[in-house]
């Protein structure tokens, strides 16, 4: 984007909307920034982590059935 500088007295704009023009702009960083966290982030690796937790479940509970508890 193309800024054009101007002195602050003649742009005509309140020190409202100056601030709140630079919280929207902060949100924009802070929601850019993260959908790009979350884009990174593999799906399949949160689904290896479930069922490999689910594969552990279901063997503790066959050895618990079969009365092999830890100690």
């Amino acid at each position: 984007m193309t800024a054009i500088s101007t002195p602050r007295l003649s742009s005509g704009v309140t020190p409202l909307e100056r601030m709140l023009l630079r919280a929207a702009s902060a949100l924009d960083v802070f929601v850019a920034g993260r959908l790009e966290r979350r884009s990174a982030v593999d799906p399949r690796g949160a689904y290896e982590a479930q069922r490999s937790f689910a594969a552990a479940r279901e063997a503790a509970q066959a050895r618990g059935a079969m009365g092999l508890l830890p100690r």
